[in-house]
């Protein structure tokens, strides 16, 4: 373990420590920065930082140093604070400078009280983003992360449920005498609201949140507190995020790792109810805050912590088998990477022949769901996603239960996905598109409000005869432009704002897709196995871990290649594709040209190969081929279904 545990336990106190030596010279900000930075590379020791996604809430030691991988799920406005406040001992009249960064409440002694009208009193500003767990993220993933954490935890890092010191010696029994808990509650309320700041009555105040948060530690929709999660059913804790630094560089999405200090003092909670008491006896037309935006923006500490972030990072991916960072310099040069790539042929077969297992048999439609894996928006040109294919694999058996377990065979490749069913009830009652909810001041989440690089796979054998009703509408509409223009359009009520995404759908039907598609397979079964559910499970044990390991790591790492054309391939290509119009001028376009070029980029860099090949170029062309014929023989059979 990194030597010297106070940074991790006690963040607050190294931050004091730059602070008393620099005193308001902002330079001690850096300082801070760049200590936390240092402390970081050492030894593995982000794997010792605690993580709110493995550590449930009520083992972790308020104002202790934490890490959270979320998505930015909404951007609150900013706030000021003080960054700077001078406190006045009442007896000896003292005056004591602090700083006001990283905290919620303002530290203040019993006999203190803070100067509002010290000329050394700064007002500074920060940003509030609420954070939310990755959405869809597999389990997997979640599974790598603790484990990794877990494999280093000691003794004297334990996570095992303790009592914190508390400042008053009868607080031991205070879960079995209410009475005593709501008393202690009346006195941090009077200790909170002295000149109208928020500041507790000694600094110990701040690390009694213990035993009030541990039946919150399993989150979920039957809170009280609508946790605002994109995706039903999802788990984890939501988190009020304080940003400091460089907070336009992010943006509404984006998967972010953050390195800062767990807040979750009861005061906080306490203060907003009064806050919210007190708006209710003001002038209307005075309060700019409803009591709902106040319900949102500040609620309960113990359900939703604060995190006031020290360190930041925007994540490229969020496989745990994968360096976090893949920039293409550093890629050249990592032995993980370059080792990988030396033996991805034979990572490729094995993969290619557990998908033809998972179709069936087929192992033409296996190597179109292995392009569609590793296939990702690389670039726009104009409004047009370059990058993007969808495919819908039709002629899936009905009534059957192939497209669960394919969906499950999926989520243990990826990193995050998500199934949606295709039913009238579904299409007409799920929430897809995000919408500004403006009494809240929130925006409030839709099932389209999913980061980059999430696997979308669409279930549209569960479609019946029935009618759509206005949402319904709205919402295939949402998908259609989604797939088309990998853009969701969020309602704000007086506009549409555009939100660019990078999403890979896969559409599984029977016949061919309502929803458009770049590319259509039809799957040709070539066993059809009595019992699903235990052929697929076999399917599944019979990989081993380390094997199903490199899937995972062969299909994350590809779409961060760069890949190119060179000008001679550029020039064979041209020709052929002249060659092509001359002998069927009716049925080769100008798009079909678009998809042959695509299919050959992801066929060439799922071979590791950066640079179109004449041999990859043809390999395409016959891939193509064949599901035209396939397509065509189904049209035959079924008339024009197809």
């Amino acid at each position: 373990m990194p030597c010297g545990e106070d940074w991790l336990s006690h963040p607050l106190g190294i931050v004091q420590g730059f602070f008393a030596q620099n005193g308001v010279n902002p330079d001690w900000e850096k300082k801070v920065i760049d200590y936390f930075k240092e402390k970081l590379k050492e030894n593995n020791a982000p794997k010792w930082v605690p993580s709110l996604n493995e550590v449930p809430l009520h083992y972790l030691k308020p104002n202790s140093f934490v890490k959270f991988r979320c998505m930015v799920q909404d951007m609150f406005d900013p706030e000021f604070y003080m960054g700077v406040y001078e406190t006045v001992n009442r007896n000896t009249k003292a005056r004591v400078l602090h700083f006001g960064k990283y905290r919620d409440v303002a530290e203040c002694g019993p006999q203190q009280e803070v100067d509002l009208n010290s000329p050394r009193t700064t007002t500074l500003e920060r940003q509030t983003f609420y954070c939310v767990p990755v959405p869809g993220e597999s389990m997997w993933v979640k599974e790598a992360y603790v484990n990794a954490n877990q494999a280093r935890v000691s003794p004297s890092t334990s996570y095992t449920p303790s009592r914190h010191k508390r400042s008053y010696e009868d607080d031991e029994d205070m879960d079995l005498q209410p009475s005593k808990q709501k008393d202690q509650h009346v006195t941090a309320r009077q200790a909170g609201n002295v000149g109208g700041l928020q500041w507790s009555g000694e600094p110990k105040r701040l690390e009694t949140e213990a035993s009030s948060g541990q039946q919150l530690s399993s989150l979920n929709f039957s809170s009280p507190f609508d946790l605002n999660f994109p995706l039903p059913g999802e788990k984890g804790p939501a988190c009020l995020v304080k940003v400091y630094e460089d907070w336009d560089c992010f943006k509404v999405n984006d998967v972010l790792e953050l390195y800062g200090i767990l807040s979750v003092d009861p005061v906080l909670s306490i203060l907003n109810n009064d806050e919210r008491d007190a708006s209710s006896l003001l002038d209307p037309m005075e309060c700019t805050d409803t009591a709902e935006e106040q319900r949102v923006h500040s609620p309960p500490a113990s359900l939703v912590p604060r995190i006031h972030v020290v360190l930041a990072q925007k994540l490229q991916h969020i496989n745990p088998l994968l360096p976090a960072c893949l920039n293409k310099e550093e890629s050249k040069t990592c032995k993980f990477v370059s080792g990988f790539m030396s033996e991805l042929s034979p990572v490729r077969a094995e993969l290619l022949g557990f998908l033809t297992h998972a179709l069936l048999g087929d192992s033409l439609a296996a190597e179109y769901l292995i392009l569609h894996l590793i296939s990702t928006v690389y670039t726009r040109r104009d409004v047009l996603p370059l990058g993007k294919f969808t495919v819908n694999l039709s002629g899936c058996p009905r009534n059957s239960t192939f497209t669960e377990h394919l969906y499950r065979i999926i989520q243990h490749l990826v990193p995050a996905s998500f199934r949606l069913q295709m039913t009238i009830e579904n299409m007409n009652h799920l929430k897809f598109i995000p919408h500004k909810d403006y009494s809240a001041n929130r925006l409030v989440s839709g099932l389209l409000q999913l980061p980059s690089n999430t696997s979308l796979v669409i279930d549209e054998t569960l479609l019946e005869q029935g009618q759509l009703d206005t949402p319904g509408v709205h919402n295939v509409t949402a998908l259609s432009n989604l797939i088309t223009w990998q853009k969701v359009d969020y309602d704000f009520s007086y506009h549409q704002m555009e939100f660019p995404c990078n999403i890979n759908v896969f559409i599984t039907s029977e016949g061919r897709s309502l929803l458009p598609a770049d590319c259509q397979i039809h799957l040709q079964p070539q066993l059809m196995p009595p019992n699903m559910e235990e052929y697929m499970n076999s399917l599944l044990s019979a990989v081993l871990p380390s094997v199903l390991n490199k899937f995972r790591i062969y299909l994350t790492l590809l779409r961060f290649l760069d890949y190119s054309i060179s000008d001679e391939i550029t020039k064979a290509v041209e020709d052929d594709f002249v060659e092509m119009r001359k002998n069927d001028p009716q049925s080769i376009t100008a798009d079909d040209l678009h998809q042959l070029l695509i299919v050959a980029r992801f066929l060439s860099l799922s071979a590791g190969q950066t640079t179109l090949s004449r041999e990859r170029w043809l390999r395409a062309k016959q891939l193509e081929s064949l599901r035209r014929a396939r397509l065509q023989q189904q049209k035959c059979v079924n008339g024009n279904e197809l």
